[in-house]
Formats: structure tokens, C-alpha cells, sequence
């Protein structure tokens, strides 16, 4: 992506970039390319105070309307939730967005998705996820510089939005539109999805006496050195505990600590893939009596 753009007369002025949206992404993306350099024009929002205090935070300005950030703007992100994304866009499609880019930050939505017939308007839609878990308004933005960035749209630009992350200095990879339910499949499961089996952990640890505090301060060191050893080797590598010793016993013992269905059958799914890893990491182990154990169903009572 140019950093300058032509102006009708013919020369060229910086690339303006606007948000309709002011929440924890816009805030986040607008503060890290303010920060970087980069020009703003600014925020639009429904809720007028969070534009204010966005533009406020990132040194550029807040529109009363959409219409007038998009004619302030060369490229614009569309950082509402998702379900909002493209009813946003075809709010603002008739607003002369020809020759613009627009930008949304699902991970989850396509570029056709979310900007359909974006083409007619003479404009480019593209899908500009981050591999980031963006919790604050005010801090994320010290933390972003080191996320991959995943990019999807119009084949026009496509090389140029790479270029431009990787400029800051963040990894990026271009997807197919056919990918992205799995590429965001695979965000949840290491993201979300670990909230809840920490959640089941903390739990568990609850019944033995510990506070959340306590239990969080506990397990820690566990969580990170865990993380830690996956990300310099790999989930085969990185794997300890019950299953991969083949330990039935343990893993008999750990079913009957679970006195919620839920929690139980979330536990057996999760050592099922874990002993896919295991048999990698230990090819000679017979897990076949586990498996068996792991893929017995609960019986309802009467």
C-alpha cells in the first residue's frame, strides 16, 4: 500500500486513513499507524464521545458524519463488530467511495462478504485480520507491532497491503476467500477456546482451595513455560502428562474429578487429539486401551 496517493490535480499528497467505528480496534490500529507515521483523517461513530476521545488519542479528527470521512479519506477500515460491517458499507457505498479502499478487520468475513458489488463503485475491499488479541483501547497499540497480520480481497492491491504491514515491521500472509472459515477456526482454538480450559483449570484447582487469584498466580508458570517449549519446538514435542506416558489409571482418576458433563466431554475430546500427538512423539505405544476409555460416552441416569 502507496503512502502517498495522486490528488485530482495531478500531484500527490500522504494517504489518509479513516475509521467508522471507535472501538478497541479502531482505537488500537489508528493509534499503532499514527504512531508509525502514518496519516489519519480520522473517526466517525454512532456514539460521538468515543470518536472524539479516538481522535483525541491518535492526534486526527472526529466527523458527525459518515459521508464526511469518506471524503476525507483515501482508505477506510470499517471497525464495527461484524455484524455491522456490511450494513456499514452499504450505508456508505453511495457516499463516493470511487477509487478508495475499504478495510474491514474480521477474521471471520470475506472481503465479498462484507463489500459486496464493491467493484461497481468503483472501489477495492479487502479483509485485514490481525493475530491479535486486542483487550484495550489505550494499550494494545504497544503490543500490535509484533502480530501477523492475514490479508484477503481484491487482487489489484493485494501485494501492496502486504508490502505495507511488512513495512511496520508485522509478518503477513495473503489468503483465498476460501479460507478464512478455518483460518478463523484455527484463531478461536488458540485463542478463545483456551479461555475455556483455563477456565476448567481454575475450576478444578477451586475444590482444592485456591481462590481464582491464587489458582491464575499457580498455573502461570505451568501455562507459559508450556507455550514457551510449543512455540520452540512443536505440540508433538512440547507434549508431557498422563496421556503421553499412556498413564490410564491417571487419566480414570481425572474423569471422575468432573462432576460437569461438559467440562468431562471436553476433557475426553481434547486427549483424543492428544494422543495423535502422542503416537507421533512415541510410535511403538499401544494408546488403543486410552482411546477406548476416552471414546466411552456417559450413560444418562435415570
Amino acid at each position: 500500500m502507496r503512502e502517498t496517493t495522486p490528488s485530482a490535480d495531478g500531484k500527490t499528497r500522504t494517504m489518509r486513513i479513516g475509521f467508522i467505528g471507535a472501538g478497541k480496534a479502531g482505537w488500537t490500529l489508528g493509534k499503532y499507524f499514527a504512531d508509525k507515521g502514518l496519516s489519519l483523517s480520522g473517526y466517525y461513530s454512532r456514539h460521538k464521545d468515543s470518536a472524539e476521545g479516538a481522535a483525541r488519542f491518535t492526534g486526527s479528527s472526529a466527523f458527525d458524519t459518515p459521508s464526511a470521512l469518506v471524503q476525507a479519506s483515501d482508505v477506510l477500515f470499517i471497525t464495527t463488530p461484524d455484524a455491522a460491517i456490511r450494513d456499514t458499507y452499504l450505508s456508505v457505498a453511495g457516499a463516493g467511495i470511487a477509487g478508495k479502499q475499504l478495510c474491514h478487520c474480521s477474521g471471520a468475513l470475506s472481503a465479498a462478504d462484507a463489500f459486496p458489488d464493491i467493484r461497481a463503485y468503483g472501489a477495492w475491499g479487502y479483509s485485514i485480520h490481525p493475530l491479535f488479541p486486542i483487550s484495550s483501547k489505550t494499550g494494545s497499540y504497544q503490543e500490535i507491532g509484533s502480530a501477523y497480520f492475514s490479508v484477503e480481497g481484491d487482487p489489484e492491491h493485494l501485494e501492496e497491503w502486504k508490502s505495507f504491514f511488512e513495512a511496520l515491521g508485522n509478518p503477513v500472509k495473503l489468503l483465498s476467500a476460501a479460507h478464512k472459515t478455518a483460518y478463523h477456526a484455527a484463531c478461536a482454538v488458540a485463542s478463545n477456546l483456551v479461555c475455556g480450559l483455563i477456565a476448567g483449570s481454575t475450576a478444578l484447582l477451586s475444590t482444592c482451595g485456591f481462590t481464582e487469584e491464587q489458582a491464575l498466580l499457580a498455573l502461570e508458570p505451568l501455562i507459559t513455560a508450556n507455550i514457551r517449549s510449543i512455540l520452540r519446538t512443536d505440540p508433538a514435542t512440547a507434549l508431557t502428562g498422563p496421556v503421553e506416558r499412556c498413564d490410564i489409571e491417571t487419566v480414570q482418576k481425572h474423569l471422575s474429578c468432573f462432576e460437569d458433563a461438559v467440562d468431562r466431554e471436553c476433557y475426553r475430546a481434547v486427549s483424543l487429539k492428544l494422543i495423535g500427538l502422542a503416537r507421533k512423539k512415541h510410535p511403538d505405544t499401544d494408546y488403543s486401551a486410552l482411546t477406548a476409555i476416552l471414546q466411552k460416552k456417559d450413560v444418562p441416569s435415570d
